[in-house]
Order: structure tokens, then C-alpha cells, then sequence
């Protein structure tokens, strides 16, 4: 028996060294690279047992059954035909600078140290910050798509190096909050080297109704005006008490010298305003010479909305028009169509809001340049009670009106918003609205329709003559924005002159300055070089370049020209509010950090953060 087996299994040897190759280990066969290949552009890639071709023009990397001279050609020919007739030097020199490109290439994958991944995340998170997004967006979408264009463009090995990245929705966070402090850090040592800074404040509501106040300040640094967001923190009561605690705390726990504070700017509320237990009386029982302003942008929508009754009447009905279509998806669908079928320049109606600064103009010029759209959908809503004021010639010169008059106050709204506004520019938009309220009636009385161009189109077009009646109703509303505008803005200060144009006055007319002062600004107002820099430069960049021989009469015009005249900063703070801490973020408890990074002027030190952490890769 046990001879048996021996024989079987002899036999059972030969057998297996008699077995052929399969067809498909035969068919396989391995081409190997040749260095006259270089003289078509081709160089080898891959391990010795399988070379691959690759185009040291193109850098496209063939396979192994394409190492075939004819191939091989067939490529430079098709792709490269400019280089067919190149000499081997050429191709050895492309080919040179493909392995040195190769070999940097795959030193930055796989060399990339944990301080550079750290770097990378800080980056990432300041994009994030800046752009307000939510955290999660780093793993979720910034990651995966990091990896797959590093992997299309240089390769998976260099895609695997982006995972050292930490991009968690909690890494990012605390980035931020890094970024934010740092900035922070930066701004306060800007305040505290800067001669005087204000304040400008304003308080609203987020998404969870939670009250915040906000705050900025605008300062001097590098002999240049800057603003920047201070301080976001929440109140409760908002009370002038509560408010000016909050402002109190943050200036003495960053060491901020309150001496230095030259101008408060507010709204118009009483826990701001107050003149005996407000916030701007509490600030001046510590500097009595503070300056407080009402936020002109504030005025000038207060001064808007004061219309005539028959004006009133006309702006109500039009609302409820608007609405009546707007409020119905139905009527907005309907409208939308007549809108496209008659090839109209908009297709929808836009909504009224009071506490939109330009809704007013917006909603009504909408509305009259659609009239004849809104006529034809009416056609088939009749019942509606307000249908046939599209047809009467008095209301449509009356809304015709109330557009253009809107639009002129849109104008001077958006031309006092946005940053580095001084007083004197508010000063002269005003000044310049009353003068033309005043030259509009008189033209309008002559029934020189010029300043009113829907109205005058609208005339003119229907060819027909405006009533005397609804003339009188124009004048007398541009005569009470008049009176209201100067209301609101008393007439500027003549005595301040001397800083807007210190080369054309006449020194006998200046009052408030000292006689060393009035000397200064004798000798200064002759001085040309001085008067070339001031048509050169703006305003505040004039007086913070003549300081240094002017001390006194550059820090007299500074302390006018560094208050804030408007909350737009503010307000323009609590939109991007709105857009961070929104319905699917409104668990967002400290929105300082996201605010200051989205906000702030000044560009984080990212490098010394890097320098000051640990380097830990992500796991």
C-alpha cells in the first residue's frame, strides 16, 4: 500500500511539470523600454519588470502594450505634430524638467509636515469665517472636493496627504475663535496707540430674539482713519443703564482710556438719546466734551416719511394693489405671465417694507412702470375695491410723483451710507437736498416737470395738463420736507470752516480757536506745498499729514473729523447677522468670533497662531 502511494505521487510530479502554460499567461507579454524612445518624446515610467511610456511634452502616460515604436510615433505625430522633427536634445531637456517636476511634486505629498496641515486648517477656517458659512462645510464639501482635484490633477498619493488636515465643525470653531482673538488683540493695540477714537452703537434682535449690541469704533493708525467692528455682546433689559454697563466693562477690561473718546453715535431711541439718565448723559459724566450724533441716515427716513394726507392716501392704496397681487401665489403666477406675454422689462411687483430704508422708491417706481400690466390684470379682478385707480389720471400724476420725489430721496440715502463718511459730506448732501426741494417747487409752480422725468413721461404722454390742485399738494409736500430737513439738520456750523478749507478763509470770521491756533493756521494757509497735499488728499488724510507741524490745529480738526455721522457699519453688522445666525444655525450662542472674521478690516497673523499650537495631525 505505501508502495502504492510513493508511485502515485512520482507520478503526480511529472504530471505538474508537464502542465502547460494557461492562453492567457502565454498571451501576456511584457514589452520592455528603450532609451532610443526619447528621440519620439518618450521616457519611461513605472517599474523596471513593467515599463510604461510616458510623453515628456504632454506628460500622458501610456501603457506597457504601447511601448511600439510606430505607436510611439503615432502620438508625436497626432498630438505633437510641432515637435516632430525636434532633435533628441530637445526631448532630453523636456524630460529633465518632467522628473524635476515629478520629484517636487512627490516631495510635497508625502513630505508635508503636521505644521503645514495645521497652517492649511487655519486657512480653511478663515475662508469659512470670512465667507460666513457653517463649519460643517469644511468636511462636508471643502475636503472631498480638495481631494478629488488634487487626485485628477497630481495624483492619489498626494489626495491621501489632504487627510492630516483637522477640519471637524469643532476644529474650525475653535480656529475662528483663534483668528477672532487675534484680531482683536491687533485692534486693540491699534486704539490704545491712537490720540482719540468713537463709538458708533445700535442694538437689535437676532433669530432667537435674543437683543444684541453691537458696537464700532474708527480710529487713527499709520496716519490713516480706520474702522472696525469693537465689541458683540447680548443685553437683556436694554436700558441705557445695562448698555452702558456692557460698554464700560469691555473698555476698562481691554485697558482703553475713555479720555480718548471723542464721538458717541446712536439712534434716536430714548435709552440712547436720553439727555438726563440716557447713554450719551452717562458717558459724559465721564467725558463731558463727548459729542453725540443722531445717526443722519435715521433723519433723513424720518424726514421721508412725513407726507401730506391726499400724498398719504395715494402711497396706502398703492400698497394694497401691490399686495392684493403679491399676497396670492395665484394673482403673482397670473401677473407673471401678462408680464412676460407683453415682453415687460420686470415680471414682478415688489413688497413694501417700513423698516427698509429704500422701500418706499423702489415699491413705487415698480408700480408706475408696470401700471399698464397692472390695468390689464385688473380687466379680470374687478371686484377688487381699488381696481380703478389705474385708470384715474389724478392718482397715477400723484403716484408718478411720489416715484420720482422717492427716488431723489433714495439717491440721498445711499449717497450717505458706507465707510470714512465725515460730517462735512453729510453736511453738504443735506444742504445740498434743501436747495433743490426749494429750486423743484419753483420749477414745478412754472410747470417745468424736469425733476420729475416718470411724471413728466406720464404727461406727456397722455397729453393732458396737471390739475392745479395736485400741483398744490407737490409743492406744499417739497415745502414740509424742507422745513423737516432743517429740522432735523440745523445749519452747519460756520465757525468749523477753517478745517473743510483752511486755504480759503478770512481769519477775522473764525471764532473758537486760540490765538496760537489762529496764528498757525495764518502761516499754514500759506503754505503751498501744504495746499498742493490738500487737493491731493482727502479730508482727514490732509490734517493727519500735517500734524506733525500743526499739533494743535490737526488735533482740534480730528476730534471733528473721527466721529462717526451714520449707524451704517452697524446696520450693515446686523445683516450679516442675519445671514449667519439664521433659522438652521439659531443655536449660534457667540457670534463675536464669526461677525469679527466676516467683518473686520484687519488680516489675522495666521503664522503666529501656527508657531504658538501644537502640531497634531488629524486622525
Amino acid at each position: 500500500m505505501e508502495r502504492w502511494l510513493n508511485l502515485k505521487r512520482k507520478n503526480s510530479d511529472v504530471d505538474d511539470e508537464k502542465t502547460p502554460c494557461t492562453s492567457k499567461e502565454k498571451s501576456t507579454k511584457l514589452r520592455k523600454y528603450d532609451s532610443n524612445y526619447l528621440s519620439m518624446g518618450f521616457t519611461s515610467n513605472g517599474s523596471e519588470e513593467e515599463p510604461k511610456p510616458q510623453c515628456v511634452v504632454c506628460f500622458e502616460v501610456l501603457s506597457n502594450e504601447a511601448l511600439k515604436p510606430s505607436k510611439l510615433k503615432r502620438h508625436l505625430e497626432t498630438k505633437h505634430k510641432g515637435h516632430a522633427m525636434k532633435s533628441i536634445d530637445f526631448f532630453k531637456n523636456k524630460e529633465q524638467e518632467l522628473r524635476k517636476n515629478m520629484k517636487f511634486i512627490k516631495k510635497t505629498a508625502t513630505d508635508c509636515t503636521n505644521e503645514s496641515a495645521v497652517k492649511a486648517s487655519f486657512i480653511v477656517s478663515l475662508l469659512i469665517g470670512k465667507s460666513g458659512k457653517p463649519h460643517t462645510i469644511a468636511e462636508d464639501l471643502i475636503l472631498p472636493a480638495a481631494k478629488a482635484m488634487v487626485s485628477a490633477m497630481i495624483g492619489e498619493e498626494a489626495a491621501n496627504s489632504l487627510n492630516k488636515i483637522a477640519l471637524s465643525n469643532d476644529t474650525i470653531k475653535k480656529r475662528i475663535d483663534c483668528l477672532s482673538g487675534n484680531i482683536k488683540e491687533q485692534l486693540l493695540k491699534r486704539i490704545n496707540k491712537s490720540d482719540y477714537f468713537s463709538l458708533q452703537l445700535d442694538e437689535s434682535t437676532d433669530i432667537t430674539n435674543k437683543s444684541v449690541l453691537l458696537c464700532y469704533v474708527r480710529y487713527e493708525y499709520d496716519n490713516v482713519i480706520s474702522e472696525d467692528i469693537l465689541f458683540v455682546t447680548t443685553v437683556v433689559h436694554t436700558t441705557a443703564e445695562e448698555i452702558f454697563c456692557k460698554i464700560n466693562e469691555f473698555i476698562i477690561a481691554n485697558e482703553i482710556e475713555w479720555t480718548k473718546c471723542v464721538g458717541v453715535i446712536t439712534d434716536g431711541a430714548r435709552a440712547m438719546s436720553g439727555k438726563f439718565t440716557g447713554l450719551i448723559a452717562r458717558i459724559r459724566n465721564i467725558i463731558p466734551s463727548v459729542t453725540w450724533h443722531h445717526c443722519c441716515i435715521h433723519r433723513e427716513a424720518i424726514v421721508s416719511k412725513k407726507i401730506p394726507i391726499h400724498l398719504k392716501t395715494v402711497l396706502d392704496e398703492a400698497v394694497k394693489i401691490v399686495n392684493f397681487i403679491k399676497a396670492k401665489s395665484l394673482n403673482s403666477r397670473i401677473f407673471k405671465q401678462l408680464c412676460k406675454d407683453m415682453d415687460s422689462e420686470h415680471y414682478q411687483l415688489l413688497l413694501h417694507s417700513e423698516i427698509r430704508w429704500l422701500s418706499r422708491g423702489k415699491v413705487l417706481s415698480r408700480l408706475f412702470e408696470l401700471k399698464d400690466e397692472v390695468r390689464l390684470f385688473f380687466i379680470e379682478h374687478k371686484s377688487f375695491s381699488l381696481s380703478e385707480r389705474v385708470n384715474d389720471y389724478s392718482w397715477l400724476a400723484t403716484l408718478a410723483y411720489l416715484s420720482d420725489i422717492f427716488t431723489h430721496l433714495n439717491a440721498l440715502n445711499l449717497s450717505l451710507q458706507g465707510t470714512h463718511i465725515t460730517i462735512f459730506k453729510v453736511e453738504d448732501k443735506i444742504e445740498a437736498m434743501i436747495k433743490k426741494l426749494e429750486l423743484w417747487s419753483l420749477r414745478l409752480s412754472k410747470k417745468n416737470y424736469d425733476p420729475f422725468p416718470n411724471l413728466k413721461n406720464f404727461i406727456e404722454s397722455t397729453e393732458e395738463e396737471l390739475s392745479d390742485k395736485d400741483s398744490k399738494y407737490f409743492i406744499q409736500h417739497m415745502g414740509d420736507m424742507q422745513r423737516s430737513f432743517r429740522d432735523y439738520f440745523p445749519v452747519p456750523d460756520i465757525s468749523r470752516n477753517w478745517i473743510r478749507q483752511p486755504f480759503e478763509i478770512d481769519i477775522h470770521q473764525i471764532n473758537g480757536l486760540t490765538s496760537l491756533k489762529e496764528d498757525s493756521l495764518v502761516e499754514m494757509s500759506t503754505h503751498t506745498s501744504f495746499k498742493m497735499q490738500f487737493n491731493r488728499k482727502s479730508l482727514e488724510h490732509f490734517w493727519l499729514h500735517v500734524r506733525k507741524d500743526y499739533p494743535q490745529l490737526s488735533s482740534k480738526a480730528l476730534k471733528v473729523l473721527i466721529p462717526f455721522p451714520t449707524t451704517y457699519l452697524c446696520e450693515k453688522a446686523f445683516s450679516a447677522l442675519v445671514y449667519i445666525k439664521n433659522k438652521f444655525r439659531n443655536r449660534l450662542e457667540n457670534v463675536e468670533s464669526e461677525l469679527r472674521l466676516k467683518l473686520s478690516s484687519i488680516e489675522p497673523d495666521v503664522q503666529k497662531l501656527v508657531t504658538e499650537m501644537q502640531h497634531q495631525p488629524s486622525h
